[in-house]
């Protein structure tokens, strides 16, 4: 690979991270770029690397970045998730080129980790495709240390507080973009106050999270899991066929009536960062209404999520990253969408109905080499949201970043080496 390459970013995860990551290439070398669509963007940005504003209409998107390429002669992109307008173009002109897409996402393995990927990731990653036999076949023999992350997520403040301050460097401040448009489906206004809301209801949503779920773990009731995502995420958009996700309970509640025992209940336990955009608690009581569930059908905020699935007989997902917690644990999974960990020894094939009749388990050790393969490759630890979490990702990603090959093709050609790099350490990890 060419000692000096060209880096365009596009959009990243809220806060510094893009920014302290392209100083560190710029020191290493390496000639960089923003491309900037709104006012959260560049405020994000360091002031003494190049900078453009996009200020066309969206539509122009596609023709205009194919501009940019030519014109700063780019040879690799980065992004952070794949789906949204913006980054979709991005991934196919890339494709199309020959051109390095350099994908992040949050962790395939939460907490404490951050996923690192070439060309996509999710529903695009080369994952997708590959059998659980091929990975077994690189892996050697080798397994990472089985290491459940600890219950408490250290970021989940910031997360949200990156968040505030990005929406509201658009709200505010972007009279320079006039053509800018969101990808959500609400307003930037809307999507600023309702993590405003979130950010000052905090304290009060872990408390009552805790009671709600001490409840239920003191009922001594048989429970299915069901773990809700967010509705405008990436994975649910873009890697599931739902609309919603009142259709996705809608779903579980009717084949629950029809397939559970009666003396079991169904429990909807809401995504961490749910900010009240659907009225999902409102949501599940008409369902318990309309399909017989009344006091069988419960919804929970939160709670330590790791005791929810210790004491769950099964849980269900659409493609939620938290589904691998219940594959290590030997729990049975279901998930309805297209996921990474989506392997015939992993997840259930049965009809929902069924499958909350008498759910079959995964392959203890299938999963366990699975989740070695993922730290041996694309799952770094770190999070883009602590000054530490950032310097430590960075330190480990550089070089990926740099490397000719891909992550899997990389571990591929060293036949199982470095586990130690990717791998959590006790104690450490709450600090990031």
């Amino acid at each position: 690979m060419s000692s000096a390459l060209r880096f365009m970013f596009l959009q990243g995860p809220h806060g510094p991270f893009f920014g302290l990551l392209a100083a560190q290439l710029h020191a290493a070398g390496h000639d960089v770029v923003r491309i900037g669509f709104n006012a959260g963007d560049e405020a994000s940005w360091p002031a003494d690397l190049p900078y453009e504003r996009y200020l066309e209409p969206i539509q122009s998107w596609p023709l205009a970045l194919e501009k940019y390429l030519e014109r700063h002669a780019i040879s690799d992109i980065v992004i952070y998730g794949d789906t949204r307008p913006i980054h979709a173009a991005a991934r196919r002109i890339a494709e199309k080129r020959g051109l390095r897409l350099h994908a992040f996402e949050e962790g395939y393995l939460r907490p404490y980790w951050v996923t690192y990927e070439r060309g996509g990731t999710n529903g695009h990653s080369r994952l997708m495709e590959m059998s659980l036999n091929a990975m077994r076949i690189v892996l050697d023999g080798q397994t990472a240390e089985p290491v459940l992350a600890p219950p408490v997520w250290g970021t989940l403040w910031r997360h949200t507080w990156h968040g505030c301050l990005y929406h509201a460097n658009i709200l505010f401040r972007n009279q320079h973009y006039p053509n800018y448009q969101t990808h959500r489906a609400v307003s930037v206004a809307k999507e600023w106050w309702l993590q405003c809301k979130r950010l000052a209801a905090m304290p009060m949503h872990v408390m009552a999270s805790k009671l709600s779920a001490r409840q239920l773990l003191r009922s001594g009731s048989s429970y299915h899991l069901v773990l809700l995502q967010l509705s405008h995420d990436s994975a649910f958009v873009g890697h599931s066929d739902f609309v919603s996700m009142r259709d996705f309970m809608e779903t579980c509640a009717k084949n629950f009536a029809s397939g559970a025992g009666p003396s079991e209940l169904l429990v909807f336990k809401a995504h961490p960062f749910e900010d009240g955009r659907e009225k999902l608690p409102s949501i599940a009581r008409a369902l318990a209404q309309d399909h017989g569930l009344t006091g069988r059908l419960k919804f929970i905020y939160g709670g330590n999520l790791g005791l929810l699935l210790d004491n769950a007989k099964s849980v269900v997902t659409i493609n939620s990253t938290a589904g691998q917690q219940a594959l290590a644990r030997g729990i049975p999974l279901k998930i309805m969408g297209r996921a990474v960990y989506g392997k015939p020894e992993l997840v259930s094939s049965q009809e929902q109905d069924q499958f909350f009749r008498k759910p079959t388990p995964p392959e203890d050790h299938s999963y366990r080499e699975f989740r070695s393969y993922l730290i041996a490759t694309s799952q770094i630890t770190g999070s883009y949201y602590s000054s530490l979490g950032r310097a430590r990702l960075v330190r480990h990603v550089i070089p990926m970043l740099l490397a000719e090959r891909d992550p899997y093709d990389e571990f591929a050609g060293k036949r199982a080496a470095g586990f130690g790099q990717m791998r959590l350490i006790a104690g450490t990890a709450g600090q990031l």
